[in-house]
């Protein structure tokens, strides 16, 4: 008598078990992931207001734009390569702590001003409203923003090239309009980066941390710098 394997319902109970399992998994995973990533961003934010605050309390003087650009840029790359690794987490908080010290005189000049406080503050305010209840659609939709990766790239490309239109050329207007600019795209950014982590574009906490630290940086700017205006 030869042999007989299960088969029929026996077989598509044990491949529904085994997708069960793997989904179980899948979802354990990403909770890990967004888990590290949002505990990841609350330390980096936090040591990059010690900067700030550090730079803000010495008085420390407005950065050259080519430093800031080489800074910025250089441990961006360091850290983009180091993300594998425990050295990755070092980078990350060399990058956001010199980010929050380059905020120091910026905040600095806008407390000088009239109600300089309280427009520090309504923007501050803003920022946290405005990452909280994006970061909150993406997680709880759950919706694919994938899509909107093109738009983003090219979207940033141009408004970061009109910023430096507008500083070496000294036009107000323009400013204005790329703090507007940035305002849409770093919003559209976290939703981006949130659905990544939610639908498994993005798996390195590292490197999600740092999109959303930029996000929120280049959103405290850009209200900064509307508010400002309008309050003057």
């Amino acid at each position: 008598m030869s042999q007989r394997f299960p088969t029929g319902p026996t077989g598509r109970s044990t491949t529904a078990a085994s997708t069960a399992t793997a989904d179980r998994q899948q979802a354990l995973a990403t909770n890990r992931l967004i888990r590290n990533t949002y505990g990841l961003l609350a330390l980096t934010l936090a040591f990059s207001a010690l900067t700030a605050g550090f730079a803000v309390l010495s008085d420390a003087p407005r950065l050259n734009i080519f430093i800031v650009l080489g800074g910025f840029f250089g441990l961006l790359f360091l850290t983009q390569y180091l993300r594998n690794s425990i050295w990755g987490l070092a980078s990350v908080f060399a990058l956001t702590g010199f980010m929050g010290f380059t905020l120091g005189p910026i905040i600095n000049f806008y407390l000088g001003l009239p109600n300089g406080g309280q427009t520090v503050m309504t923007a501050f305010g803003g920022t946290a409203a405005i990452f909280i209840g994006l970061s909150a659609y993406a997680l709880i939709s759950r919706r694919d923003f994938s899509f909107m990766r093109g738009f983003l790239f090219a979207g940033i490309l141009v408004a970061f090239l009109a910023a430096l239109a507008a500083y070496f050329l000294q036009m107000p207007n323009l400013s204005l309009a790329v703090s507007v600019m940035f305002m849409v795209l770093m919003s559209g950014l976290i939703l981006y980066q949130t659905s990544e982590l939610v639908n498994g574009g993005e798996t390195n906490y590292i490197m999600a941390t740092v999109t959303l630290y930029i996000a929120i940086y280049n959103l405290f700017l850009s209200l900064l710098q509307l508010l400002g205006l309008a309050s003057d």
